[in-house]
């Protein structure tokens, strides 16, 4: 019989269907392959990509030249760009404004890689530090709200460039999933005085079942009702409802544990093309009791069809607790480092 799960946080109800309920091997992951194709993030191709905004160089190195440890561009193709006014406007009962906000690029390394879990605890800690200084500044543009960092890994997850890249979407108003997260959040506070994120975390400790990972400062588990097969979170144990306020320390700790998280996903999953999101708090908000910022990791192995359009309801085939089980015992192993691509040609 399957399992109706409610949220705690937004409400949203998911099914669980224990009885479609696949062994990981079962799924048809859509591996990543490399295409050899001319890529415009490896070092030495500077100029193929939009002047750099920011970057962690080594020392003696130039400006859009060799020598960067990660470095953020510019998106070729903005969804949002930086320039003029909002214009708020009404036109009947419609509301506009223009498409002001910012889109950028982290490259995360100058080597042609392909994985998060490639990258050294050294490499990941520059580039999860690099989230935080480009919040910070863009939080200081008063026509800016909401700052969204993600990535997406593989053609099934919606990349259109193999090597290992996140972005950042900066918004003049908070997306309504955030809304939806802040506001049920709040609601539980209210009700109860606690935040429900910490209520989690310490229900997911001591009944153990959904644990992926779990270190001094920060714990991954597949959450309660989650919406896909294998969806991770990470969330620190301090509250906390800004990820821009992340501290040294706490950055070297997540490193290694989003290291090993992705890397588990990968060795159970065949190397899946994946999202991972950091949610956080609006950037015109001081600290928030009820808001805990997170990560969540989302595997693409499943599709929305017709009934999860018309409904907003997910289908899990896969329950959390047997996906948590299963990636706690799955041994890690380290990705070779690939060949050097073509310099050349399109292919």
């Amino acid at each position: 019989m399957p399992d109706l799960r409610k949220d705690p946080i937004v409400g949203r109800w998911v099914i669980v269907a224990k009885s479609r309920a696949k062994r990981p091997h079962d799924f048809d992951s859509s591996p990543r392959l490399r295409t050899g194709r001319f890529c415009p993030f490896c070092e030495g191709h500077e100029d193929k990509t939009p002047g750099e905004i920011i970057a962690y160089r080594n020392p003696g190195s130039h400006r859009n030249r060799e020598g960067w440890r990660v470095r953020v561009v510019p998106n070729k193709f903005p969804a949002l760009e930086i320039e003029g006014d909002l214009n708020k406007r009404g036109e009947g009962i419609y509301d506009m404004m223009r498409g002001v906000g910012a889109h950028e690029v982290i490259i995360e390394t100058p080597k042609h890689l392909f994985s998060t879990s490639q990258l050294s605890e050294e490499q990941l800690r520059e580039v999860l530090w690099v989230y935080r200084d480009r919040l910070v500044d863009l939080k200081k543009d008063r026509r800016l709200v909401y700052g969204m960092i993600f990535k997406n890994v593989g053609a099934a997850a919606g990349a259109s460039l193999e090597h290992t890249h996140s972005q950042l979407i900066v918004t003049p108003i908070v997306p309504i999933n955030v809304w939806e997260e802040m506001t049920g959040s709040l609601e539980f506070y209210n009700y109860r005085g606690r935040c429900v994120y910490c209520d989690m975390i310490q229900q997911e400790l001591a009944t153990e079942k959904r644990i992926v990972v779990d270190s001094p400062g920060f714990v991954a588990f597949c959450p309660f009702a989650s919406r896909f097969p294998f969806e991770t979170w990470i969330l620190p144990k301090v509250h906390s409802s800004h990820y821009e306020n992340i501290q040294k320390n706490a950055v070297d700790e997540l490193s290694g544990v989003m290291k090993q998280v992705i890397a588990k996903i990968e060795a159970a999953l065949d190397q899946p093309a994946y999202n991972y999101i950091i949610h956080t708090a609006p950037f015109d908000t001081q600290e928030l009791g009820h808001y805990h910022w997170h990560i969540e990791i989302m595997p693409s192995l499943t599709k929305a069809a017709g009934f999860e359009w018309g409904t907003g309801f997910y289908i899990n085939p896969v329950t959390p607790e047997e996906a948590a089980a299963f990636l706690r015992e799955v041994e890690i192993y380290e990705l070779h480092e690939p060949q050097d691509i073509p310099t050349r040609g399109t292919g």
